[in-house]
């Protein structure tokens, strides 16, 4: 199977950084890459640029790092409290997923997404849990997030 070398202009999702030299099946290169402006062929006249391109992806990764410190400082004191239907017993009808921690949180300012869940798993318990986020390669957060029941809680009998 043929791959081209090419260098990359600007990060792309799950193939790598600006200044990484990747192998793609040409027809990638030819078809996406090249016409987006993302990547450039790799020959002696871009070589050069490699250098620039390496200074720009270590000022965009040390401002990335940078706003995820900012964020994660701010999660970490932050608590939000999601209400859930419950049963007799105080038992929940389903449970609290990542995508309404992620809505509760846009209330409040900041922008999360599903990938900063990597090892979430929904809650199903009334209480104060504890979910770590994960927002830089170094950088996580740990965000409480209060299950509160919307209804009185029945007592079995």
């Amino acid at each position: 199977m043929a791959h081209t070398e090419i260098l990359l202009l600007e990060k792309v999702d799950n193939l790598g950084s600006e200044g990484d030299v990747v192998k793609v099946r040409p027809g990638y290169a030819r078809n996406f890459l090249l016409p987006k402006n993302k990547a450039v062929p790799l020959n002696q006249a871009n070589i050069k640029r490699l250098d620039s391109l390496k200074i720009a992806r270590s000022a965009r990764e040390a401002e990335e790092l940078q706003n995820a410190q900012d964020v994660a400082s701010k999660i970490s004191d932050l608590s939000v409290a999601i209400a859930v239907k419950t049963g007799t017993g105080g038992k929940l009808f389903g449970s609290v997923t990542a995508q309404q921690i992620i809505d509760k949180v846009g209330e409040k300012g900041f922008t999360l997404d599903k990938r900063h869940f990597s090892n979430f798993s929904p809650i199903k318990s009334l209480g104060q849990n504890t979910v770590t986020l994960h927002l830089f390669k170094d950088v996580s957060a740990e965000l409480k997030v209060e299950v509160v029941s919307e209804n009185p809680i029945e007592v079995e009998e």
